[in-house]
C-alpha cells in the first residue's frame, strides 16, 4: 500500500458481546470462537489485518473474555500486539460506550473500529485506511447498499460522499438513501469528546452513530466509503458462519499429516490433522479441513467447503458437503448433512439424513418469535447446537436449529425448530404422534 504519509494505524475490536442471536450455538460459547476453515473467526480477522499493515490491536472484551485472553494471549503467535479492556457495563450499553474504552489505547493517533461480529479481507481494510489517510478527514464510515432501509441505520451523503445525516431505521420518505451503516470506521480522537456529549438513545444506550452525528453537525469532515465490490460479511446468526467458512477456504493449502489408507482419493487443497486415519474407499474433494485424531470412512465424500473438527467420527458411506462439523462429533454411517453447522459432542445416528432445499427451491428462512427471518439461501441444513443426541433414520428438515443438550428419538422427523434441553420421540399407537417435552418434565404430544 501506497501512501503520502503513513499514519501509525492501530486497530479496536467490539468483541464483548454475547452471542444472543446465534441459536443454537450461543450455549455458553462466544461466536468470536466459532470455527471457519480451520481457525475461530476472530483469529480470521486479526489476520486480515496483519495482512493490511495493522500490528496493534486492542480487543474490547466481555462475556467469555477468558476464552479469548487465554487463547490469544499477547498476540505474539500470530506476530501482533493483542491488548485488552473489559468493558465495564455497568458504565451503560451501547457502541459508543465500548468505544470509549479504546481511549487510553488510541491515545493522539488514529484508528481503525470494527464490530467484532463483521469479517472482511485484508484488501478492504488496505482501501479504508487509504481512503481516510489521503483525504485527511475526521471520520470514514463504510456503507453498503439494501434492499429495505427500514431494518437499517441509514447515511446520508453529499455529492462529495460526505456524511449529512445518519437516520435509524427510516420509516419511507423520510430518507431517500439506501447506504447502510456497515460497522467498519477509521476515526481520529476527536471522537472520545462526542461520545461524551452524546445522549442516551430510544434504546437507553450511547450509540455511535449519534456521536458521529454530533461530529457532522459541527462541520467536521465525516467520508462515507461504499464497500461495493469489497468482500465484508456480518456474521450475526448462525448460518452466516457457511458464508465465512466458504471464503476462508481459499485461503487453505494442502497439508496431509493423518494416516491415509489405500484407495482414498485426494483431490484439491486439503488438510488433514496429525492421527487422523482415513479409510479405503474414501472421496476427498478440497478445500477440506479435517483436524487431528478424526477418522473417516471407510467409503465416506467430503464435498468442497466441508470443515471437520478434531476428534470426529465420519462413519461407512457418509456424505458432508460444505458443513462445519465441530469438535467430538460423530455422524454415523449412511448419514447425509448438507450446508449444516453442527455443534461439538454431537451424535447423529446411522441414516440420518439432513435435508438442505425445499421441495420448491424457495429460500429458506428461520422461524422466530412467530415470524419469518430470511436467510438468502436456498440452501441450508440443519443448525445443531452442542451433545445433541439423534436417533437413527431420522430426518432433519431445511432450516430446522436444534437446541443444545437435546434428544431426538429414532424414525422422527423434525421440522420446527427445537429448545435446547428437549426430548422428542414417536409414541407408536394406532394412531401414530411424536411427543417433546423438557428432559425431566411431562409430555406435550403433537
Amino acid at each position: 500500500m501506497t501512501m503520502k504519509s503513513r499514519i501509525p494505524m492501530k486497530a479496536v475490536l467490539l468483541v464483548a458481546g454475547s452471542s444472543e442471536k446465534f441459536f443454537p450455538l450461543d450455549y455458553n460459547r462466544t461466536k468470536h470462537m466459532m470455527p471457519v476453515a480451520g481457525r475461530p473467526l476472530l483469529e480470521r480477522s486479526i489476520l486480515e489485518l496483519k495482512e493490511a499493515g495493522v500490528d496493534e490491536i486492542l480487543l474490547v472484551v466481555g462475556f467469555q473474555k477468558e476464552v479469548l485472553k487465554d487463547y490469544f494471549k499477547d498476540g505474539s503467535v500470530l506476530s501482533v500486539k493483542i491488548h485488552y479492556v473489559d468493558q465495564d457495563f455497568s458504565l451503560g450499553k451501547g457502541t459508543g460506550i465500548a468505544t470509549s474504552f479504546a481511549k487510553e489505547f488510541v491515545a493522539n493517533d488514529p484508528f481503525l473500529l470494527i464490530y467484532g461480529d463483521l469479517q472482511y479481507d485484508a484488501k478492504t481494510i488496505k482501501e479504508i485506511i487509504k481512503v481516510f489517510q489521503d483525504e485527511d478527514v475526521d471520520a470514514l464510515l463504510t456503507l453498503s447498499r439494501v434492499d429495505d432501509p427500514s431494518l437499517f441505520g441509514i447515511v446520508e451523503i453529499d455529492a462529495s460522499k460526505l456524511v449529512t445525516r445518519i437516520v435509524e431505521k427510516p420509516e419511507p420518505g423520510q430518507s431517500d438513501s439506501n447506504l447502510a451503516n456497515a460497522g467498519i470506521y477509521v476515526f481520529k480522537p476527536i471522537i472520545f469528546d462526542a461520545i461524551a456529549r452524546t445522549g442516551l438513545s430510544a434504546r437507553d444506550e450511547i450509540e455511535l452513530t449519534d456521536s458521529v452525528q454530533i461530529l457532522v453537525d459541527e462541520g467536521r469532515k465525516v467520508k462515507g466509503f461504499d464497500l461495493a465490490g469489497a468482500w465484508w460479511r456480518d456474521v450475526g446468526r448462525a448460518h452466516d458462519l457457511l458464508d465465512a467458512n466458504a471464503h476462508y477456504f481459499t485461503k487453505i493449502k494442502k497439508l496431509i499429516k493423518g494416516n491415509i489408507e489405500r484407495n482414498v482419493q485426494i483431490k484439491g487443497e486439503v488438510y488433514i490433522g496429525a492421527n487422523t486415519i482415513v479409510r479405503s474407499g474414501t472421496y476427498i474433494e478440497g478445500p477440506v479441513y479435517i483436524g487431528h485424531e478424526c477418522e473417516i470412512g471407510p467409503n465416506a465424500y467430503l464435498r468442497p467447503n466441508t470443515y471437520i473438527g478434531d476428534k470426529c467420527r465420519i462413519g461407512n458411506a457418509c456424505e458432508i458437503k460444505a458443513s462445519i462439523i465441530m469438535t467430538g462429533t460423530k455422524i454415523s454411517h449412511l448419514s447425509y448433512v448438507g450446508d449444516s453447522v453442527i455443534g461439538e459432542k454431537v451424535n447423529l445416528g446411522a441414516a440420518t439424513i439432513v435435508a438442505n432445499l425445499r421441495l420448491d427451491h424457495k429460500e429458506i428462512a428461520l422461524r422466530e418469535q412467530g415470524g419469518l427471518i430470511p436467510t438468502g439461501l436456498r440452501k441450508l441444513g440443519v443448525l445443531c447446537g452442542d451433545n445433541v443426541n439423534v436417533g437413527c433414520n431420522t430426518n432433519l428438515e431445511p432450516g430446522v436449529r436444534i437446541g443444545a443438550n437435546s434428544i431426538i428419538g429414532p424414525n422422527v422427523t423434525i421440522s420446527e425448530d427445537i429448545e435446547p434441553d428437549t426430548l422428542v420421540y414417536i409414541k407408536w399407537t394406532d394412531k401414530d404422534f411424536y411427543i417433546k417435552k423438557k428432559i425431566g418434565q411431562s409430555s406435550q404430544e403433537n
